[in-house]
């Protein structure tokens, strides 16, 4: 598990997105963005509904990116600022969803034989190049299957962190 760092400010998701809400510019997006955050990266991402104009999926996007890429690292920059972490950026746009830039963050583990013969047989098999993706083909695998779970979970531990935070002062 990471360990906290503290020059990392504790934020919660209801901060983060009323801090979006008032940095976004209005019309960018057809509904409020979706920001979603870990110690590391806020990701941001905005639905531009069904393109118009006689442009595709993959038109609307790269105009939309092209138009705004000025005033999202100028967001951007505020944001990291602020949170003191690293903000990507996405948008969905009809059925298509496209991250621009996402951070890739290392996560150190240590298996054992039989759970690198796992990874190792995912590489023999063709479906990772290396240890590294086949870890994180599994923990997408996981996320996809138990998803649900997995956020229930995440509610939970939210709740016990507002518990928490509102008792007494140690």
């Amino acid at each position: 598990m990471r360990s906290k760092s503290t020059s990392v400010p504790q934020t919660n998701a209801e901060e983060l997105l009323a801090w979006f809400h008032d940095a976004l510019p209005e019309g960018w997006f057809s509904s409020e963005a979706n920001v979603r955050h870990d110690a590391d990266e806020i990701l941001v991402v905005g639905d531009l509904g069904e393109p118009g104009a006689g442009l595709d999926h993959d038109q609307q996007i790269a105009a939309f990116r092209e138009a705004t890429r000025e005033q999202r690292m100028e967001i951007a920059d505020r944001a990291q600022a602020r949170f003191r972490r690293v903000v990507s950026w996405g948008v969905e746009c009809g059925d298509a969803q496209v991250l621009f830039t996402t951070l890739n963050a290392p996560a150190m583990t240590r298996l054992r034989l039989d759970e690198r013969a796992v990874l190792d047989s995912l590489i023999e098999g063709g479906i990772a190049r290396s240890r590294s993706e086949a870890l994180a083909w599994c923990v997408r695998l996981v996320g996809q299957h138990e998803g649900d779970w997995i956020a229930e979970l995440a509610d939970a531990l939210d709740e016990v962190k507002r518990v928490r935070d509102s008792g007494p002062a140690a």
